[in-house]
């Protein structure tokens, strides 16, 4: 969902390539006909979704991609979005629903383009991905099992990437200062002057104090991993297996690994159950269920445990001011970046209100019951 440690600097570099543009950079640089465009909503890179038509003897493959055009930022660090791309393709491969790359006419897995020919001539990086079918997350009327399901695959994608993911490009994901890793909580003290002056503002600086004083001296008892970091609503796609009142759900996509980064197992199911909190009807319950799933592949330890309520905390805290300080920056973005922030506050509001011990409770006795 975000980029760069530092977003002061991303004021002109979102690529604003015209569809025609990315018609004729897809034939340019993948030897693809477009025979159908159209722009997908994104938060500071540019996607496109397109079908190609084949001509007769043509090698074969997928007709349906997703051309991914990188902010200009991002595109300075080929390592990172290289480490990003090779980690889909590993995931492919173990059998997760992933997108993987189309190559190249040269015959790689991304290039460098000049945007355009203005001031400054920016260079994008661009990658044209399999399209992934599947209703995303945000879009559906949830229940508990999705939440299990998504919670067991925040365990079981974690522990194929930290196991058997060894590509050279790996050690680009020791993001130190990166603002979306939760163990960087603390950093959002520079951002927390676009709340204003407000009772919203009060919760975060008091998430921020705790998480100083009892997150961050416990990191090192923690299980280091690779994180996904970014398993939204809107990053993860489902497909329905039966039409009835109550249908099954099964994870058909896997959605935006910009947010990679070295972190800790328990970040990934408090990222899980904070965005599972916002698309339940029953958000305080929400958590237990993807916590059922994850423990399923992965029991977390007490330490681990203890420290959920304010990972969870954490992230809602991320998301709400990164969002605010992003939106001064681009109003006319404002309603794609507030997505979250509709229902973010009155979630982080609530589990103040109740309380970690009552929290937790509910949590982990729902957790207990699978």
């Amino acid at each position: 969902m975000s980029s760069g440690n530092d977003r002061q600097a991303q004021t002109f570099t979102k690529p604003a390539l015209s569809e025609k543009e990315a018609t004729e950079l897809v034939d340019r640089v993948f030897g693809l006909k477009v025979s159908w465009i159209r722009l997908l909503p994104s938060y500071d890179d540019q996607n496109f979704h397109v079908r190609v038509s084949r001509s007769k003897g043509a090698a074969e493959g997928a007709d349906e991609y997703v051309l991914k055009i990188t902010n200009s930022e991002d595109s300075q660090e080929p390592d990172l979005i290289e480490a990003q791309t090779q980690a889909m393709m590993f995931l492919s491969a173990e059998g997760f629903p992933s997108a993987t790359p189309h190559l190249t006419k040269d015959g790689n897995i991304m290039s460098l383009e000049s945007g355009d020919t203005g001031p400054g001539n920016k260079k994008y990086m661009v990658r044209l991905l399999t399209y992934l079918p599947g209703t995303p997350v945000a879009k559906i009327a949830t229940n508990t099992q999705i939440f299990y399901e998504i919670g067991k695959l925040a365990a079981s994608l974690d522990k194929a990437l930290s196991e058997k993911f060894h590509h050279p490009s790996v050690k680009s994901l020791h993001r130190g200062q990166f603002i979306w890793n939760l163990a960087n909580v603390p950093l959002l003290d520079q951002y927390i002057y676009a709340l204003g002056q407000n009772k919203y503002r009060e919760v975060v600086e008091q998430v921020i104090e705790q998480f100083k004083g009892k997150v961050i001296p416990k990191l090192s008892s923690f299980r280091a991993c690779i994180n996904h970091g970014d398993l939204n609503d809107h990053n993860i796609l489902v497909d329905s297996t039966s039409a009835s009142g109550n249908p099954q759900y099964r994870v058909s996509g896997i959605l935006d690994f910009s947010d990679m980064s070295y972190g800790y197992y328990v970040f990934e199911v408090a990222i899980a159950i904070m965005y599972m909190m916002i698309e339940s009807p029953d958000p305080l319950s929400a958590g237990g269920h993807v916590l059922a799933g994850f423990e399923s592949v992965l029991p977390l330890t007490e330490e681990e445990r203890g420290a959920l309520f304010l990972l969870v905390s954490g992230r809602f805290s991320q998301s709400l001011v990164i969002a605010a300080h992003t939106a001064l920056l681009y109003p006319e973005n404002e309603e794609y970046l507030m997505i979250t922030a509709k229902t973010g506050w009155k979630h982080l509001m609530t589990m103040f209100e109740v309380g970690q011990e009552a929290v937790e409770k509910t949590w982990f006795e729902t957790a207990e019951a699978y």
